[in-house]
């Protein structure tokens, strides 16, 4: 009785995991939705009346965040890489 327990928790935890993983997934997509609206789209728009989109409209920082964000993203990734072949081989 108990094996059939914990094959039935199994299965409970791993839908929440993926119930879980997929809340995740289609947080990022959303994420990256209203970035791609603010750095891109919003400046090829015509101005509008909205004082919320017009202040994205006029927003010159997040057109900026990503590119200049790039940089430090490599040297993150390296100082990763090296600490774990550091870690590895200690």
């Amino acid at each position: 009785m108990s094996s059939s327990a914990s094959a039935s928790s199994r299965s409970s935890d791993s839908g929440a995991r993926t119930l879980r993983g997929s809340l995740f997934v289609a947080a990022g997509c959303v994420c990256f939705v209203a970035f791609a609206y603010a750095a891109v789209v919003s400046k090829l728009l015509p101005p509008s009346d909205n004082a919320v989109v017009a202040a994205v409209q006029n927003d010159r920082y997040y057109c900026f965040l990503v590119p200049l964000a790039l940089p430090i993203l490599v040297v993150a990734v390296y100082f990763h890489w090296l600490s774990m072949k550091l870690f590895k081989h200690a």
